[in-house]
């Protein structure tokens, strides 16, 4: 997590509807130079200053698209650490990519280290080359991870994939990914950094989640990531130890007690849930997928939601005909981004009023490079479209 230095003693004095006029001057007066980005998990009252919302990265290939029709400058991005930078990746040099708040991380992505990345490609190929296998291993990283993980994966012949397309980048990758699977030779998957959504996806395509996964734990002191040699040569997938703070919170029992409190309840999740909840689940789907699911419900249809409490709730609002709540009563809360609020994106449009960029997000050429290949590769085998539909218009100001 990065540092940031508090703000001024005038933001913290302004009330709600204050800090929102003052936002809406400035944004009027920097007019096309800028684009606001607001991610699904956003508090309302940044959502509602955001020029259009959606997914991590959805909004990175837009931000390249708005950038490229309006000529703007400034992107900012009410998101967290690693979605700025996908936003860096893909849009151009000149362009600067601004975080509001440079603490507001993710800690799925902060699980997977570069360097513990690299010592563990290590220990995994000394297996099998000890072993004399004829083994290729194709590492795949989830969207929500850092510009240096992609990279990594990008330059071993690797690359990302989102929740909505992890299938299909896995199929491509069991086939051989960049170069077709040669005869004999045996493709094992790398997963990077959420082990729920690679062991869901994995399940799906009929893998058995206790003889063909491991995981892969870069925390412990052991070897092999507390694994040893047989369990890595007999694993499809190794699965790295990591899973998001938010939908960990969703347990099978929350699953079961919605059932017996309202059985024509439908109980959608999204696979970063663990494998048990989204067993007992009606239906998992990515975050765009739930809200496309939701939106074309029949009128009167109820829908309990494994998600992120603001988009829950803003698909509650959404949906007055239908009864759509969380499916836990826990603060099922995304902290890190909560961290960006009106406070820190009126003070970011303050200091581009005065000339000033705050809080830059600058991915460093090399990594730019082979990130932008783990994301093209991706981009191939979706039609361009990263598997997730066009992001929505936000909420008009």
């Amino acid at each position: 997590m990065l540092w940031q230095p508090p703000l001024g003693p005038q933001y913290a004095g302004m009330t709600e509807g204050q800090l929102a006029e003052a936002i809406a001057a400035r944004r009027e007066e920097l007019g096309d130079q800028l684009v606001i980005l607001g991610h699904h998990y956003q508090q309302d009252d940044v959502v509602r200053h955001a020029d259009f919302t959606g997914d991590s990265f959805k909004l990175a290939q837009l931000a390249s698209e708005k950038v490229n029709e309006v000529g703007a400058r400034y992107v900012i991005f009410c998101g967290v650490h690693f979605m700025a930078e996908s936003a860096d990746v893909l849009t151009p040099e000149d362009v600067a990519v601004i975080l509001p708040d440079l603490s507001a991380g993710c800690s799925m992505a902060d699980m997977a280290d570069y360097d513990d990345t690299v010592e563990a490609w290590r220990q995994i190929h000394e297996v099998w080359d000890g072993a004399g296998s004829d083994v290729r291993v194709v590492p795949i990283t989830y969207m929500n991870s850092s510009a240096a993980i992609k990279a990594f994966v990008g330059e071993h012949g690797g690359a990302v994939c989102t929740s909505s397309n992890a299938e299909a980048v896995m199929a491509w990758a069991f086939a051989g990914g960049t170069a077709p699977k040669r005869e004999g030779e045996s493709i094992r998957i790398l997963f990077l950094p959420d082990q729920h959504l690679g062991r869901n996806t994995a399940a799906a395509m009929g893998y058995d989640i206790h003889r063909q996964m491991c995981l892969w734990d870069p925390q412990t002191s052991e070897p092999l990531g507390g694994n040893d040699a047989a369990t890595i040569e007999g694993s499809d997938v190794i699965l790295w130890k990591g899973h998001c703070s938010v939908h960990k919170l969703f347990r099978p029992e929350h699953v079961d007690q919605i059932k017996v409190q309202q059985a024509d309840m439908t109980v959608i999740v999204h696979p970063e849930c663990e494998y048990e909840v989204v067993q007992r689940a009606d239906i998992s789907a990515s975050t765009e997928g739930i809200i496309k699911a939701i939106d074309a419900g029949a009128p009167g249809s109820a829908w309990a939601v494994g998600t992120e409490v603001h988009l829950g709730n803003r698909l509650a609002s959404r949906h007055p005909d239908k009864h759509v709540r969380i499916l836990s009563d826990c603060q099922c809360l995304c902290t890190t981004m909560y961290r960006v609020d009106p406070s820190h994106l009126l003070w970011t449009l303050d200091e581009l009023a005065a000339g000033r960029v705050v809080n830059r997000i600058t991915v460093p050429p090399g990594v730019r490079r082979w990130s932008l290949v783990a994301l093209r590769r991706m981009l191939a085998l979706t039609g361009g479209q990263g598997g997730a539909r066009q992001a929505e218009p936000a909420i008009a100001r």
